[in-house]
């Protein structure tokens, strides 16, 4: 899919300054936004309204998705554009004859594994209580999601599911850890979940290029933490993904 025609819902969130400064030399990108982004082709509309953002998807290759509400929102707040826009979206792709969605999940749909050990030891910085090794959370792993915000992206992964079987749209699911615009951890969970600006990038830009045979699957989106958690060995295998940062690097080099 290199030098195609992409679009990108939500091109002006912090994952969106990634896709910008990576990757728009590389693909012709159109925005689908609220407001104008400087740069780039953009239809504003609200995701939450299917007939208004339907056009600006017709001759698209695919549809990167990263429009959403942050955090623990309210349920109406969840419902028009996490729930609602959604399903929009992928509707919207599949009438278009989009070739494949790249829905923007996150770890939040297993955020409750980080009440229980090891986990929670790793994410509090009480490294001394880990051993040497830990299991994975790998993409078969039960969802936990513990706010509507996480419910919001087991719907979006349940629909992409749904699309790649009953309508043949190529959906990948992308599980991000924490990525922020200062581009480095923060606190002592995210020396585990941290995802730096350009590894988001190199995974978005995997997903578009990876062969049309890839039909569904779910990744997580992480940098290469001493203290990762979250399995990033299927993406590596499955379409390429090589972080090129981890959160030590990163704050050494601060």
């Amino acid at each position: 899919m290199l030098n195609k025609n992409i679009l990108v819902t939500g091109l002006s969130g912090v994952v969106g300054s990634a896709v910008i400064t990576h990757l728009k030399d590389k693909y012709h990108l159109t925005a689908l936004n609220r407001g104008e982004i400087r740069g780039v082709p953009c239809h504003r509309a609200d995701i939450a309204n299917l007939e208004d953002i339907k056009p600006v998807f017709h001759g698209k290759d695919a549809v990167v998705h990263l429009a959403a509400f942050i955090g623990d929102t309210s349920w109406e707040t969840t419902l028009g554009t996490n729930i609602i826009g959604t399903y929009n979206v992928f509707e919207a792709a599949r009438q278009a004859n989009v070739k494949r969605v790249i829905f923007a999940s996150s770890g939040a749909v297993v955020h409750g594994y980080e009440k229980e050990q090891p986990i929670k030891a790793i994410v509090q910085g009480q490294y001394d209580e880990v051993s040497e090794t830990w299991p994975l959370l790998t993409a078969e792993s039960p969802v936990r999601p513990t706010t509507l915000y996480g419910a919001s992206k087991v719907w979006g992964e349940a629909l992409a599911r749904y699309y790649s079987e009953t309508h043949n749209l190529s959906c990948i699911c992308l599980r991000f850890g924490r990525i922020t615009l200062q581009d480095r951890p923060r606190t002592p969970r995210d020396f585990a979940v941290y995802c730096s600006l350009r590894d988001a990038a190199q995974m978005i830009d995997r997903c578009l290029s990876a062969p049309e045979s890839i039909r569904f699957d779910i990744f997580y989106v992480a940098s290469n933490n001493r203290w990762r958690f979250r399995d990033i060995e299927d993406a590596s295998k499955t379409i390429g993904f090589s972080p090129q940062d981890s959160a030590e690097t990163i704050t050494r080099a601060s």
